[in-house]
């Protein structure tokens, strides 16, 4: 038995945001129709989405922006924020038969589609969209994934009005990332690049930080970076299925990684792939730089011995629609730059995969993209947050994604683990995560 949905018109938008929502997060098989007759004689379960209802179904008011094609200023009224249960919503609309006082559909396409990133916008000094600035933000909404509790609600609706309906259970998923900007933090640098260093230190009189480069190059020191044997530790103790984005483009201001013609970062790289996926971390000169990132997509693929076809931007450094568009042409199909550096929680609204919809060419894409709930970094660095505070609010989060049976996807990074300098005390932390995260606790 599926759902028969009535619609004044179908268009790529609304096709778009129906296969997300009804097929991907509620799971129930469905069909859409224009045909007010067909609907009419249809005996199983059914409503409308449109400007008004046709008999006694179900129905949902609908806003223009599904039916539409052309990219332009959202209305106030249209993100006029109003209370909707215990959260906030936008796309108000004003029909008492209507089943919510606001559009979901609509709602949910504005925040994944992550239109109000093409319209003009400040960007930061690194040329992202700002999380403040954001519709979200604005709600104090952005550390909630409303699109799946949004689904979520419907689904329900329609289990309430139609009992024999069928859905298909879905389950939480925990996938925790890496990000690969420098594999050392001083093996392997060159000779240059060593000794450039030691002099910076001499200047700046830092004698604990050159014993300590002088241990670790004489190997009697681990280099503190190299967390790779405990990443891989956890991975086979817990049954973690982890993705890693390596950093390979040339040396640049804030492109320091080693060189891919170094034979031990190969080694480790292979070593990498032996365990997890391995995906491309396109460099900070790379943005927006095509054949620059061609060639690094092609100098790891040929390290691995085969195509790259995941991603996460350097920096998260993500302009809509021309990164996706690149990486697209470039033959990556899944992207995990979906995210925000200065915030935690969920920059399109979701926590779960869902295609890129190009809105400069009103399609639907083959780019799979993950969005990620928190990075280290921005919890210690640009929330100012201790690991009791970062504990917290990461297990507030993956609370929120079980609620609504989503993907968690954490981002870390190797430096992190060592448990040394600035990250005293989060490899406990880390642990915590995991353990909260898997439930065992």
């Amino acid at each position: 038995m599926e759902l028969l949905i009535l619609v004044p018109k179908i268009s790529n938008r609304l096709f778009y945001i129906f296969e997300l929502i009804f097929k991907d997060l509620i799971c129930v098989e469905y069909k859409i129709t224009t045909d007010s007759e067909a609907f009419a004689a249809y005996d199983g379960p059914k409503f409308s989405y449109g400007n008004n209802k046709i008999n006694d179904e179900l129905f949902q008011k609908a806003s223009r922006l599904l039916f539409e094609r052309n990219i332009h200023d959202i209305q106030d009224s249209d993100l006029r924020i109003i209370d909707f249960k215990d959260m906030k919503a936008i796309f108000p609309v004003y029909n008492d038969k209507s089943m919510f006082p606001f559009d979901p559909f609509a709602a949910s396409f504005f925040l994944v589609s992550r239109y109000e990133e093409y319209l003009p916008h400040v960007c930061d000094k690194y040329n992202r969209y700002q999380a403040k600035d954001s519709i979200l933000f604005k709600m104090n909404m952005l550390e909630r994934p409303l699109v799946n509790i949004w689904a979520k609600e419907i689904g329900e609706r329609l289990k309430e009005a139609f009992p024999k309906l069928v859905f298909k259970k879905k389950t939480f998923t925990f996938i925790p990332t890496y990000d690969v900007d420098a594999a050392w933090a001083y093996k392997n640098k060159g000779l240059f690049r060593i000794s450039a260093a030691f002099f910076r230190d001499l200047l700046n009189l830092d004698f604990e930080e050159i014993k300590t480069r002088w241990q670790v190059l004489t190997g009697k020191r681990k280099d503190p970076f190299d967390t790779f044997d405990f990443q891989i530790q956890l991975q086979k103790e817990l049954d973690l299925h982890p993705v890693y984005f390596i950093l390979c483009g040339g040396y640049d201001l804030n492109d320091k990684n080693i060189s891919l013609r170094n034979v031990d970062f190969q080694n480790l790289i292979k070593r990498l792939g032996d365990y997890a996926d391995v995906g491309i971390h396109p460099s900070f000169a790379s943005y927006l730089n095509t054949n620059k990132m061609r060639d690094e997509i092609t100098d790891l693929s040929k390290v691995l011995n085969s195509w790259i076809t995941k991603s996460r931007q350097h920096f998260l450094r993500l302009n809509l629609p021309s990164s996706y568009q690149k990486l697209i042409e470039l033959d990556i199909t899944d992207d995990y730059t979906m995210g925000y550096a200065s915030q935690a929680g969920f920059r399109a609204g979701i926590a779960s995969t869902f295609k890129f919809f190009d809105l400069t060419q009103d399609a639907i894409t083959k780019l799979n993209i993950h969005p990620f709930a928190v990075m280290d970094g921005t919890l210690r660095d640009y929330l100012n947050l201790n690991e009791e505070e970062s504990l917290k609010k990461v297990k507030n989060l993956i609370t929120e994604v079980k609620r609504v049976n989503g993907t968690f996807i954490l981002l870390w990074h190797n430096e992190t683990l060592s448990d040394e300098k600035r990250w005293t005390g989060w490899v406990a932390l880390y642990r915590e995560i995991l353990n909260f995260a898997l439930d065992k606790e």
